[in-house]
């Protein structure tokens, strides 16, 4: 009742006003209520964060801010906008029709506004550790200063590699139909009839053949790519103090960071792939596998498939950060005048799309190096390389034959996205990082 006489209403002239948020962060004392002293305390620390952020996004200090500051700003926070979707972000708080907007504009709109800053846009499309949907390939999301500095960073890191571990291991006995549809795929497997001889061969437990190392190298490649893509993107930049990279700038030092995660992490890729193929007791476990790889190989084959993996990092990469900046852009013009968050359906909605077409750019090289990587030297059969891989399967099965397994990989996207994201959320909370 006191925020409707203080003149807190909806209007369709004003942003939507979330009154709950206000009562949420003003009540001091926690008593449900909203007094006229805990109201005027919130106002007056509201006021100063908007004067604060008003004088920053000004950038000439003439006390205006005009289309060009603001498409600046958003563009420094990752948020690439247009020169007219920034003036219809000018006109929606434009009172005057000057095309720039002062103090007063400024505090009026957003004095009962709950978004408290500009970062809310970046803060809610991030979701490269939401969604995991196998592949770490994905570009890593903007971190503010602000988030660097409280240790928000690692926390959420830490939320993504839990989610990506339930995630891995609810998908995994699609993941090895994947696998095995990729090797042995040219025999003529079904779906069905490989889940079947999977389940014959080993029981229902050979079904998650391989789920152990997939989960086990989710933390070191996440923490060794974050750490990698903030050194390249101070070397792009400079050390220029929270200084936000461009688009083609993030797919250049996502790239490089995902190709340094991968080169050090990359034996463990190998192990994955052999103990996903192997049979009833051909391995005692991890150790007994990397033994044997070791004895009957050597070393080099700990990087069988290296070359074509890191090749199938650009495609996806680029193409995953393309659609998701386009999606994210075309959503932003169209409907983020009365909030920036865009909701759960629309950002999963949006990454999942954009992983999709990463992933069946790249999918050709990621079979062939599957295949690379379950090759044995020691079986007798010929060593193809990348190039031999690539003829041997069109000359004998076609360019279909470069998509196989990818009815599996598709139809664990929903799953894993689904729980990602669920187990994500709740990690969050339980590490106290706000949504």
């Amino acid at each position: 009742q006191m925020l409707e006489q203080n003149g807190l209403q909806h209007s369709p002239d004003s942003p939507a006003i979330l009154e709950s948020d206000i009562v949420r962060v003003s009540d001091t004392n926690h008593d449900g209520q909203l007094d006229i002293k805990e109201f005027t305390q919130y106002l007056r620390a509201h006021e100063k964060e908007l004067r604060l952020m008003f004088r920053s996004l000004d950038r000439n200090n003439d006390g205006h801010i005009d289309v060009a500051e603001i498409q600046l700003s958003l563009n420094s926070l990752g948020v690439n906008v247009s020169t007219e979707q920034a003036s219809r972000i000018l006109q929606s708080i434009d009172r005057d029709g000057t095309m720039t907007i002062d103090w007063n504009e400024w505090r009026d709109h957003f004095l009962f506004n709950p978004l408290h800053n500009m970062e809310d846009i970046a803060h809610y499309w991030k979701h490269s550790l939401v969604l995991d949907i196998g592949e770490q390939l994905t570009v890593p999301d903007e971190f503010s200063e602000k988030e660097r500095r409280s240790g928000v960073v690692w926390r959420q890191l830490v939320a993504g590699a839990m989610a990506g571990a339930v995630s891995r291991t609810g998908t995994a006995p699609l993941d090895r139909l994947k696998v095995f549809l990729q090797v042995h795929g040219s025999s003529g497997v079904s779906l069905l009839g490989g889940l079947r001889g999977m389940v014959q061969e080993g029981g229902l437990r050979s079904l998650w053949r391989g789920n152990g190392i997939n989960v086990l190298k989710i933390a070191p490649e996440s923490a060794i790519k974050f750490m990698a893509y903030e050194q390249i993107k101070w070397l792009i930049r400079g050390s220029k103090e929270g200084g936000s990279l461009r688009v083609q700038e993030r797919f250049i030092a996502g790239s490089l960071a995902g190709a340094t995660a991968q080169t050090i992490i990359y034996p463990m890729e190998v192990l994955k792939t052999r103990l996903t193929l192997r049979k009833t007791g051909q391995y005692a476990g991890m150790a007994d596998c990397a033994k044997q790889i070791l004895r009957k190989e050597g070393v080099r084959a700990f990087y069988k498939g290296y070359v074509p993996n890191t090749l199938g990092i650009i495609p996806y990469a680029g193409i995953d950060l393309a659609v998701y900046e386009t999606l994210k852009n075309a959503w932003l013009q169209r409907y983020c005048m009365g909030s920036a968050d865009p909701g759960v359906l629309v950002l999963l909605g949006c990454g999942t799309v954009s992983s999709t077409c990463g992933q069946l750019a790249s999918y050709p090289l990621a079979l062939i190096r599957t295949r690379m990587q379950a090759q044995a030297s020691a079986d007798g059969t010929p060593q193809l390389t990348m190039v031999g891989q690539f003829k041997h399967i069109v000359s004998h099965e076609g360019v279909p034959g470069l998509y196989r397994g990818i009815a599996p990989n598709f139809l664990k996207v929903i799953p894993a996205v689904s729980i990602s994201y669920v187990v994500y959320e709740h990690m969050k909370k339980a590490l106290g990082v706000g949504s």
